[in-house]
């Protein structure tokens, strides 16, 4: 393609059409006229531009420019509009959409809110660094439907119901009380569900694939009325470091995140929204229920063997019971990876306390097992060789209709739906676009090389 000049004038047109975003109306028929015509003007300027990877820093800065003043007007679009879309998508909040489905419905019946079927293809097919940062219109759009309180409360509630895979398979796990589902094995053990996350290829980095699997295993781990009580654990890893010993998760795949196949919709918000908000306020089943009880929640216990680094120390925080082997040590990076933690932010603080929490989260700090500060994040530290034994007490013990009671009230005290709700809208457009800065692509384009040089 043959780029524009430049040092034309900058007031010219069409360039300056696409770099000043109109004022969005109260009216609706006109504002999304006005959407459509600001977010295609945008999108003709960038087709005249190459490939994002081959663009120079000025057409870079004009790519950018664009892109703000499209994002200038979905935003105010969305600031006074948006409950009319989520309205309009969910048919008066009577169908409950899933995340996937709510950005592909939107993207096709409101031009211009977002890019379209097409568009979000060939950005998937881009390593990260080659991206335009198509998701950063997802996290507009998913930030102004989690900031209303009946939206946002309603699409919490319709991620918290089951998966359509996870009742598929509820027949045969019923019956056969084992299922391998590639990344996580379940199992069915008296009335305990073991979940053990089996990516012996990553240490258990998390990627797309992983966030399906384990919300499949924990939604049939919540539905099998023949189970109780949850554990969590990692497998024994064939990784040269670790080879025959058990690792807990080594946090987000980094080699995923830098060929640009970590998602913001299928796994960093689907994640929070989906299978970790799950073990922690329990399956929505309303249908199926009592008047008393609309969710189906049950206790969970994780244990932690090698480390739990940045993702899966976060899981720990919204387990019942986390033991931990005497030789493990936990810690959530954010800092050095560039990206947001997940919700940790929100629940780090009160189980350590404000002073902990930024030494982890922004300073780096491991916290080992033996120190006195792991108190803070675990219930119980053992030696290796009796971790089986720790996991069976803890199982037992916490096999009672009054805890599952308890754990309730205590979670709600403790995180309140809609500090949740709040949190997650401001986080699903922060981590966008943290997705797409120039530091985390820098970093994890090394951290990459430097994993695939200790697996040679």
């Amino acid at each position: 393609m043959t780029a524009p000049m430049i040092d034309a004038d900058p007031t010219a047109l069409p360039i300056h059409a696409a770099l000043t975003p109109p004022a969005i109306g109260s009216d609706l028929t006109t504002a999304r006229r006005t959407l459509a015509d600001a977010a295609d003007r945008a999108d003709t300027l960038l087709a005249t531009l190459p490939e994002p990877a081959g663009r120079t820093s000025e057409q870079q800065a004009l790519a950018t420019d664009a892109k703000n003043a499209a994002r200038t007007v979905r935003s105010h679009f969305m600031r006074l509009h948006g409950e009319a879309v989520y309205q309009h998508l969910t048919d008066g909040h009577t169908l409950d959409l899933r995340l996937p489905e709510l950005v592909a419905g939107a993207a096709a019946g409101w031009p211009g809110l977002l890019p379209g079927a097409e568009a979000m293809a060939a950005e998937q097919a881009r390593p990260q660094a080659a991206k335009e940062g198509l998701e950063i219109d997802q996290g507009i759009f998913l930030r102004e439907v989690l900031r209303s309180p009946a939206s946002g409360r309603h699409l919490i509630d319709a991620m918290a119901l089951p998966t359509a895979r996870a009742l598929h398979l509820l027949p045969d796990f019923r019956r056969t009380g084992e299922l391998d589902l590639g990344s996580v094995r379940l199992e069915r053990r008296g009335g305990a569900a073991h979940l053990t996350m089996c990516r012996t290829d990553c240490l258990n980095a998390e990627d797309n694939r992983q966030v399906e699997d384990m919300e499949t295993a924990v939604d049939l781990a919540l539905l099998d009325p023949q189970v109780r009580v949850g554990l969590l654990r990692g497998g024994e890893m064939t990784h040269s470091r670790y080879r025959g010993r058990r690792v807990f998760s080594a946090g987000i795949n980094l080699k995923s995140l830098h060929t640009g196949q970590i998602s913001l919709v299928d796994f960093l918000l689907r994640r929070e929204l989906g299978y970790i908000n799950k073990l922690f306020r329990g399956l929505r089943v309303e249908h199926a229920g009592s008047w008393h009880t609309p969710v189906i929640e049950k206790p969970w216990v994780a244990a932690v063997d090698s480390f739990a680094i940045g993702g899966g120390a976060q899981l720990l925080m919204v387990f019942d019971r986390v033991l931990a082997a005497a030789d493990s040590y936990v810690s959530l990076p954010a800092a050095q990876e560039g990206i947001v933690p997940g919700a940790g932010n929100l629940r780090l603080g009160r189980l350590a306390g404000g002073r902990v929490s930024r030494q982890v989260v922004l300073w780096g700090r491991r916290i080992h097992a033996t120190e006195p500060d792991a108190g803070l994040l675990l219930d119980e530290v053992v030696e290796p060789d009796r971790m089986d034994r720790a996991v069976a007490e803890s199982l037992e013990r916490l096999d009672s209709p009054a805890v599952v009671t308890n754990r309730r009230m205590l979670n709600l005290a403790e995180e309140p739906p809609e500090h949740f709700r709040q949190y997650m809208a401001e986080f699903a457009v922060q981590q966008a676009l943290r997705l797409y800065s120039q530091d985390v692509i820098g970093k994890v384009g090394r951290f990459s090389a430097a994993a695939a040089a200790a697996h040679t």
